[in-house]
């Protein structure tokens, strides 16, 4: 076996050892019962399920509950990205699986691979994301919106030429948003792998560590 042979090897063995690792670290920031919540706690439940008609059940915003001030910002800047962004959903999706990507947050990423498909990216964009490369055959929306949040997560900010494609594709407020985008889930993938917020039981991780990941 060659030495780039044996280095690929060691590689696989290693993410492999990494997601099984994942798969089993223990939760540390599980859902709060009725019983312990304080009183601000509570409330940030009560306005949750009002203005989302459902319930506060599992991360993000279960480990947000430990700040309830956070509960609700948070919630809004969701919705609001969801019904409201100067951005398609195909591109507020995949925006949102480049900042999953450079986290390894498999939390973000298994929820929101299922809603990008839904809004009709492309499965080998999807997959190129997921591995850590650059995606072949992009339309000219989704290459600007990829070298834009790429270059803004890796370099924390974007050259004059990025930002003048960007800004001509998508005008100011699509700039914003696909910065935003980038920010609130950096932030929520953040809080996420702090509390090593766990996937659904049986869902297997689809993303394995990058090599620099420790």
């Amino acid at each position: 076996m060659s030495q780039g042979e044996l280095r690929a090897t060691a590689m696989l063995l290693l993410s492999a050892g990494a997601l099984a690792l994942a798969a089993h670290a223990q939760d540390r920031m599980p859902m709060i019962t009725p019983d312990k919540m304080t009183a601000a706690q509570k409330k940030a439940v009560a306005e949750y399920k009002e203005m989302r008609k459902a319930e506060l059940a599992g991360p993000p915003w279960s480990v947000l509950l430990r700040v309830p001030d956070y509960v609700m910002p948070a919630l809004e800047m969701r919705l609001h990205n969801l019904n409201n962004s100067a951005l398609d959903r195909r591109l507020t999706e995949f925006a949102i699986l480049i900042a999953a990507r450079n986290w390894t947050n498999n939390y973000e990423w298994n929820a929101h691979s299922t809603l990008a498909t839904q809004a009709k990216l492309s499965p080998d964009i999807i997959s190129a994301v997921a591995a850590g490369r650059r995606p072949d055959r992009m339309a000219e929306d989704e290459a600007v919106l990829y070298d834009f949040c790429t270059e803004l997560l890796h370099n924390q900010g974007v050259s004059d030429a990025t930002y003048a494609r960007a800004l001509e594709k998508f005008g100011e407020a699509g700039v914003v948003e696909a910065a935003s985008l980038e920010g609130y889930y950096t932030f929520l993938s953040m809080v996420m792998n702090t509390a090593r917020s766990p996937l659904a039981a049986g869902v297997k991780p689809a993303l394995a560590p990058f090599p620099n990941n420790r």
